[in-house]
């Protein structure tokens, strides 16, 4: 029933949906009509709201392509390949793809959002090079597990409002992640997207006459570069022993950092990813020519990222956000405030495509409406977080990393994933309500 009731959102969005760079200028020309018309502000004064917030992602930019690329790199080793190769063997169906690209996308996601981002997408290329299955929802699985991730370990508020000198904790003090992550209703919502979401996406799969397949040939690796020694440096190019030695101290600062206590965040996820394809690929030339594709998909990051950074800063500071998520929350009782923070959360997830920035934005307004209705703090923080994640689904702007992994254009998964947030929502909205 649902490959059917999916192939009309597949056909608009792939006939409506344009490149996601033309995605956010037109979302860049929503905000700002919004803050002129609602917010009462100047258009003089949001060009300078933009302008300036244009370049506030410019970190945060470039460990998203560090994630694309030394996750490329990582998984283009030898041992890496063989691995995945081995692991897609226990595929033997197009049906058996779908629920296993989608169980490893979910797994991932939820130990680290940029280590299932990456692994999510080359597993999937890995399962079309052996069966024949629609390659657009092959992808589009791979990207769905995303979705756990801010119920994960890596969940940017749980861990937030977990640390001491957070912004809010003179409001709501520190609260656990045994209130948050290992919440029994946060577990409860993770073990049902471990179950509904790989299911979904099965019941998803087209008829024949639907699918889109590509051929193995069309994702093979480009020729490896030769490492013939012709001059002196080219001994440098080629020595293992100057690898090893940058990889192995790299081992060592690792060690040395969590056997300190010290936990998974997107640096640290990076460093290891580099660190690790530094040795498996044994000689610099190796690593260098896997950098030289890697590279390749990474321009929608480069050109895209400062433009929602610019959204990012009018929805701030204009009151954008605050307007949302205090007229959802308006009319809220202590048992649905969840459901309307994560309904609120959804929304601005679309314009601030930030976890720590959109709980910077939702805070201020939802902490004091749970205080004042008596609802739970903690379960109020990981409705903002799930309503962050869920809709990912809809906005192209995480899907970036993948799609370029992929050779995919957003418009080509993004009728699925549409179908994923409809199925999703119903369930999430469950668990913070009821559970």
């Amino acid at each position: 029933m649902l490959n059917r009731a999916s192939q009309p959102l597949v056909k608009m969005v792939d006939r409506y949906l344009p490149d996601p760079y033309i995605f956010v200028l037109l979302l860049t020309l929503i905000v700002f009509a919004a803050a002129v018309l609602f917010e009462r502000q100047s258009p003089l004064a949001v060009v300078e709201m933009w302008g300036n917030g244009f370049w506030g992602l410019l970190t945060f930019s470039m460990q998203m392509l560090l994630v694309l690329v030394t996750g490329f790199m990582l998984a283009s080793t030898p041992l890496v390949k063989n691995f995945l190769v081995k692991l897609a063997t226990f595929a033997k169906t197009p049906g058996q793809a779908i629920l296993l690209v989608t169980m490893v996308s979910l797994v991932a996601s939820w130990i680290n959002w940029g280590f299932g981002l990456v692994v999510g997408a080359l597993f999937a290329k890995e399962l079309a090079r052996l069966i024949k299955v629609d390659y657009r929802l092959l992808i589009a699985s791979a990207y769905s597990g995303f979705i756990v991730w801010h119920g994960g370990l890596a969940g940017s508020v749980p861990l937030t409002i977990a640390t001491p000198g957070h912004f809010a904790e003179s409001q709501i003090g520190i609260i656990s992640t045994s209130e948050t992550i290992f919440a029994f209703f946060n577990i409860a919502i993770v073990l049902m997207l471990f179950i509904i979401v790989p299911l979904t996406n099965w019941l998803m799969l087209p008829k024949e006459e639907d699918s889109i397949y590509v051929k193995p040939e069309q994702l093979q690796d480009a020729p490896e570069a030769s490492s013939e020694i012709t001059r002196p440096a080219d001994h440098l190019e080629n020595s293992r022993v100057l690898a090893w030695l940058i990889g192995f101290g790299g081992v060592a600062f690792l060690v040395n950092y969590f056997m300190n206590s010290g936990g998974l965040n997107l640096n640290i996820v990076n460093f290891l990813f580099l660190t690790v394809a530094i040795i498996l690929h044994q000689t610099p030339r190796r690593l260098l020519n896997a950098l030289h594709e890697a590279v390749k998909g990474g321009a929608g990051i480069v050109i895209q990222f400062p433009f929602y950074a610019g959204i990012m800063a009018i929805m701030i500071n204009s009151g954008l956000a605050q307007s949302i998520s205090a007229g959802l929350a308006s009319f809220a009782t202590a048992t649905s405030l969840p459901f309307w923070t994560f309904i609120s959360a959804g929304i601005v997830n679309i314009f601030v495509p930030s976890g720590g920035g959109q709980w910077a934005v939702q805070a201020p307004v939802m902490l004091p409406a749970a205080e004042a209705l008596g609802a739970d703090v903690a379960r109020i923080s990981m409705a903002v977080a799930w309503g962050d994640a869920w809709t990912n689904l809809l906005q192209p702007f995480w899907a970036l990393p993948a799609l370029a992994i992929a050779g995919l254009k957003a418009k080509d998964i993004m009728g699925y994933c549409l179908m994923m947030l409809i199925v999703t929502g119903v369930f999430i909205s469950i668990g913070l309500t009821w559970f």
